[in-house]
């Protein structure tokens, strides 16, 4: 194995599949033949096959022209935009939120994660976090000196729920856990967590005064109209132990503003707006003024992009079920999906590695949302419809060359 691989296998163990790796492995000599079709890249949603919402340029535009005012806003955003947005996303949650004390706008949900663990995470202190969900969740933990309590999800073993082990959720509480972290839907299998969950959730939370950070990044991509529960909206916990984290960066594809915003505890989002300040100042000041058409899509936008995602999830979720030895749960919002496969003769990181050189397709390996997670991997299918089917096929051609 020579150098260059070397820091490719060690890239692809730390890091979902990026340029860096990219550029380091277009270096490599190639030893297979290449099958051919179209690249697909389901690291991330593909922001011209879903383009994002109409007039959201214009409000860029305009929100230049506006200058000063829009440029150097307040440190938690846009009075005016905070206060639109906590209307819509009162109205779309249920929750009660005062747009000045329990609302800011962050420079990305990524931003809103950060700002949200460095408010309420100290040096020692033990965080519960669901294994499989965002790979990002447990480096945060690390990276501000607590310890991760995982808490496992059988989404595998059950369709009515997301499968969380609730037992181990209170036993962690009982153990000293103070913060719980979780995605719903869920990244990266896009189930939903039932409401029976959800009301477990905040009353264990509440019993043992707790704090809980959701991040319901997908919470507006539904399909098959299903039932979604906000823990926000439930009574049950103190609102001032509860952040919720949303943005317009996925479904809506306007990621390449970094927009996202954080609503609850006053006390929490206090915190977030000194950090914000020492860190980034502000959301993108500009960028602030795309927020106007987050939730004021035109008529039938929203539906039409959730039949477009359904379609391509159907069709995926078909072929990988009729493959040997893949085990697929449809996932129920949002585009990602996390299928098992088949023991391979190569490790998961080679796999992802053979996987793009070989057939021009990219995946995130399993062993990012957890490290016992070494023969998943995880996709976006917010992709060109008919691509996205094709390079599915490759990926069970390549499963298939390298079966144990």
């Amino acid at each position: 194995m020579d150098a260059i691989e070397k820091k490719f296998l060690k890239l692809g163990a730390e890091y979902a599949p990026g340029q860096e790796v990219r550029q380091h492995t277009d270096e490599m000599e190639w030893k297979y033949e290449k099958i051919p079709g179209t690249p697909v890249d389901f690291s991330h949603g593909d922001v011209d096959a879903f383009e994002p919402i109409p007039g959201s340029l214009d409000a860029f535009v305009d929100g230049v022209h506006t200058g000063g005012k829009q440029a150097y806003t307040e440190y938690r955003g846009s009075k005016d935009i905070r206060e639109r947005l906590a209307q819509k996303v009162s109205a779309f949650t249920g929750a009660a939120i005062d747009a000045e004390r329990n609302f800011i706008i962050t420079p990305g949900t990524q931003g809103a994660l950060f700002l949200a663990m460095g408010s309420t995470v100290a040096r020692g202190d033990k965080v519960a976090i669901v294994e499989s969900d965002y790979f990002a969740n447990r480096k945060l933990v690390e990276f501000f000196d607590g310890e991760v309590v995982p808490i496992q999800m059988d989404y595998l073993g059950t369709d009515t729920s997301a499968g969380l082990d609730l037992t181990q959720l209170e036993e962690a509480f009982q153990a000293g856990v103070k913060l719980f972290l979780f995605s719903n839907p869920n990244n990266p299998t896009g189930v939903i967590y039932s409401q029976g969950e959800i009301h477990r959730i905040a009353a264990l939370a509440q019993e043992y005064g707790a704090s809980v950070i959701v991040d319901e990044l997908y919470a507006r991509l539904i399909f098959e109209e299903g039932a979604y529960t906000h823990l926000c909206a439930q009574n049950i916990v103190d609102p001032e132990n509860v952040i919720t984290i949303m943005g317009p960066s996925k479904t809506e594809s306007l990621s390449g503003y970094r927009l996202g915003v954080a609503f609850g505890s006053a006390k929490i989002i206090d915190r977030m707006e000194k950090l914000q300040a020492i860190v980034s100042l502000r959301a993108g000041g500009y960028s602030q003024a795309v927020l106007k058409t987050w939730f004021s899509e035109p008529n039938g936008w929203m539906n039409k992009r959730i039949a477009q995602h359904q379609a391509i999830r159907d069709d995926i979720v078909a072929k990988l079920q009729s493959a040997e030895g893949f085990t697929v749960r449809a996932t129920e919002a949002g585009s990602y999906l996390f299928p098992s496969i088949p023991e391979l003769d190569i490790s998961i990181n080679e796999f992802v590695k053979v996987l793009r050189l070989q057939a021009a397709v990219t995946v995130t390996p399993g062993t990012e949302f957890g490290p016992q997670f070494q023969h998943s991997f995880r996709i976006n299918f917010s992709q060109n419809h008919q691509a996205a089917v094709e390079a599915i096929d490759r990926v069970i051609q390549v499963v298939e060359a390298h079966r144990k």
